[in-house]
């Protein structure tokens, strides 16, 4: 599994796209990407904590987000969106974990395109509103990403 960060600001994101990645790494994503502005910080956090705690996880930029969508869905992976809209994902997360396929969790930024919804196989609802509520964006993340992997 890959995390795919849209539109990353580095002055705005910065702490939003570190914590949800280092939690994509310790639920065994085995990397992420990011499009938007290239950050080196924090692809130098990641790489410094994998040097730290061990294990591999690859952080790539690519600045143009539908291209990795695109090859993702030609090499037969299933691309799932993270948003406020769509499927809850109570009502959903038993059919994703039952498919076998490579999955790229898409995580929004400033404004997703619709282009991503249309892309994506899953558009899957957060519907941890007190997580929301209190800020803890990362958790939400989380909470998804640990439906998928503990089968």
């Amino acid at each position: 599994m890959y995390v795919l960060r849209l539109n990353h600001r580095p002055k705005r994101d910065k702490r939003v796209t570190t914590h949800l990645l280092l939690a994509a790494r310790a639920f065994g994503a085995a990397g992420a990407i990011y499009s938007g502005e290239k950050d080196e910080k924090v692809e130098e956090s990641l790489e410094k904590v994998s040097k730290s705690w061990g294990g591999r996880f690859e952080v790539k930029f690519i600045r143009n987000w539908r291209k990795v969508i695109e090859a993702w869905k030609e090499n037969g992976g299933e691309v799932i969106h993270l948003t406020m809209y769509g499927l809850p994902v109570q009502d959903v997360k038993d059919q994703i974990k039952a498919s076998l396929k490579d999955k790229l969790v898409v995580v929004g930024g400033a404004k997703v395109p619709g282009a991503v919804y249309k892309m994506a196989d899953w558009n899957v609802s957060v519907t941890f509103f007190n997580m929301i509520k209190n800020g803890l964006f990362s958790a939400i993340s989380l909470s998804f990403i640990r439906c998928i992997f503990y089968r």
